[in-house]
């Protein structure tokens, strides 16, 4: 089957945000467990230099959502799509805990995990299997549930 323009377009600009994130993620040192476990670590030896890429990351995003969201709709696709809900289920505080668990753990999260890959370091190929087997685990466990 022959890609359309359109295809072709969004896989491009999907292409170049993966690696301008990639690099983002790099270059803030979210890749790096130890740099990740210092900053968590309020109670001992606090590394803060996160919470300044945090910050900086919302001084972009925050303006740059006021004004995206203004437009009729995103670049490659009819309409945007948002999230509608506004209650707190027991299944997102629970996975908001189980996420937050396995950061403080690991130092790592799915993001800077699949970043970090071209390292091929162990930890890092270990982190990423539990992650995907975990995330396969819960799909048949759900369809389970749900039949």
């Amino acid at each position: 089957m022959m890609a359309t323009r359109s295809n072709t377009s969004q896989l491009f600009f999907a292409v170049i945000s993966g690696i301008l994130f990639g690099l983002g993620l790099a270059v803030s040192g979210m890749v790096n467990p130890a740099k990740v476990l210092g900053f968590l670590d309020v109670a001992g030896d606090w590394d803060p230099t996160l919470a300044f890429v945090m910050a900086g990351a919302l001084a972009v995003t925050t303006p740059a959502f006021r004004v995206v969201l203004k437009r009729p709709g995103p670049w490659f696709a009819s309409r945007f799509e948002l999230p509608t809900k506004t209650d707190l289920e027991p299944r997102l505080v629970l996975g908001a805990a189980l996420f937050g668990i396995g950061w403080g753990l690991a130092g790592l999260c799915p993001g800077p995990a699949v970043t970090d890959l071209v390292t091929a370091r162990g930890s890092v190929l270990l982190f990423v299997a539990a992650m995907l087997a975990g995330a396969m685990f819960y799909d048949w466990l759900d369809a389970r549930i749900k039949s």
